[in-house]
């Protein structure tokens, strides 16, 4: 059993040989070092269990223990804390309290989501993120549109309201003070070129 004590840099951890007793602790920096030494217990054929508490920037560490088959125990950060008697509080003793929880049977753990699942979100929050994009683009056009006395609503978004769009753009760029439409022509000409709306749907796997 491996209790690590995860920080962006470095983790320190107390580590336990569940059939002989040994037992030892160790800092290990990120990423190649600690890559090594888990690396090496694989190779020794050791059945590892990691234990750590719930925090960002871990994606890499998990992949690699997953490619490895070792198993990852991720638990409560506050409930861990709240069973820790003495506050004293440094890396050496948090790592040595996870530890002193799982040999306990006592580890707080809590449910994670699969990597494909957190890949499923992160693609629904990426479309999102464009969805809003497109939609203040399309705004701003919209805009642009009325201060020339073009008036369509969803109109404006057919092929002769693109016409009639493009026309109020190089009126602008003509125009003094016409600089906002010449800054944001790149990004307007990506959403004009498209004969419908973009499909920003999520295929099935």
């Amino acid at each position: 059993m491996i209790a690590c004590d995860y920080h962006p840099s470095v983790q320190q951890i107390a580590w336990t040989e569940t059939g002989t007793g040994e037992c030892g602790e160790r800092r290990l920096t990120h990423c190649a070092e600690t890559e090594q030494f888990y690396r090496e217990l694989k190779q020794h054929g050791a059945s590892v269990r990691v234990g750590i508490e719930a925090t960002r920037q871990l994606r890499w560490f998990e992949r690699l223990l997953a490619e490895l088959d070792f198993e990852l125990w991720i638990g409560d950060p506050a409930r861990i804390r709240a069973k820790q008697v003495r506050k004293q509080k440094n890396d050496r003793m948090d790592a040595a309290h996870i530890l002193k929880l799982m040999l306990k049977d006592d580890f707080p753990r809590i449910w994670v989501p699969s990597p494909e699942n957190r890949d499923v979100r992160q693609l629904v929050w990426h479309r999102h993120r464009l969805v809003g994009m497109r939609t203040r683009v399309m705004n701003q056009l919209q805009a642009i549109a009325t201060n020339e006395g073009v008036r369509r609503k969803r109109g404006l978004w057919s092929r002769q309201g693109r016409a009639q769009l493009e026309c109020c753009l190089c009126i602008r760029c003509v125009r003094p003070g016409g600089l906002e439409a010449k800054i944001t022509s790149k990004l307007i000409r990506t959403v004009l070129c498209q004969s419908n709306r973009p499909d920003l749907s999520i295929a099935p796997a």
